[in-house]
């Protein structure tokens, strides 16, 4: 009987056990999130033996690692190879980074129309990077024949989509006059979305176009307060900008600007928590 009972908690021990052994998508998320993070060597541990065995969103993740030098030496051609892996399986995330690689020559000789065909595989899944990303090469010519209503149309599906970067490209042909009559009040309507996102170019661009009074009302306030969040994010321009915007404020406007900053940082503080 002792025996029986002894045999009996084994067996239910081992199967507590297989019941908490992690799943894919437990391992795959618990890696996300020591890298978010910053734990990158822990991110690796998680996704490595799954990459190994064939999964094609951690062959990705691992790809992402060896590209950025996270957890890893920087090693472009080793990132090539995970992606390429990856995308070999159908994942669309892994067809746009293996097209950036292409398109930027990082890891592999530079080909826009090998980086093209991978975005458009990625794109045709469903990748709003992807449609992006093809989208600057139609409107540049590289790799596929200049078509700037191609890239507006796959601008416009991004962006739609909430991809800040496509927000601004279309923000700016809408500026330019590119490939559609020239709107200042939709590139401002495009920049404004992209830059509630964050996105510092956008940022820059729709303080441009409210210093300057050109679809709205001009506003230095307005104009040097997205000037120094485009600096803050990066963009010389925004900082170029700032600066020269800042010298023409009186105190007061100062203050507002001020005033505009702190609301930003304490309403995307709250956000992000």
């Amino acid at each position: 009987m002792a025996y029986k009972a002894w045999l009996g908690a084994i067996l239910l021990l081992l199967s507590c056990t297989a019941a908490a052994q992690t799943t894919p998508k437990a391992q795959l998320e618990a890696g996300m999130s020591e890298a978010q993070r910053g734990n990158y060597e822990a991110a690796r541990k998680a996704w490595e033996p799954l990459a190994g065995q064939g999964n094609s969103d951690a062959q990705n993740n691992m790809g992402v690692l060896y590209e950025r030098g996270w957890g890893v030496p920087r090693d472009p051609i080793k990132a090539s190879e995970w992606y390429r892996r990856a995308a070999g399986q159908g994942n669309a995330s892994a067809q746009n980074n293996l097209g950036v690689l292409y398109e930027r020559g990082l890891g592999l000789p530079k080909d826009f129309k090998l980086a093209a065909d991978w975005y458009r595989r990625a794109a045709n899944r469903g990748d709003v990077n992807a449609q992006n990303n093809l989208g600057v090469l139609y409107e540049r010519g590289q790799g596929v024949n200049q078509d700037i209503q191609a890239a507006l149309r796959l601008y416009r599906g991004a962006a739609e989509k909430g991809l800040a970067q496509a927000q601004n490209n279309l923000g700016v042909c809408y500026e330019k006059g590119r490939g559609v009559p020239q709107d200042y009040t939709q590139a401002l309507a495009w920049y404004r979305k992209a830059a509630e996102q964050g996105h510092a170019a956008a940022q820059n661009n729709l303080g441009v176009l409210i210093g300057s009074g050109r679809g709205v009302a001009e506003d230095i306030v307005q104009a040097n307060f997205w000037f120094t969040l485009a600096a803050s994010g990066g963009s010389a321009n925004g900082a170029t900008n700032r600066d020269g915007t800042t010298r023409r404020l009186t105190q007061q406007q100062r203050e507002q600007v001020e005033k505009l900053l702190a609301d930003w940082q304490a309403a995307h503080s709250t956000a992000r928590r």
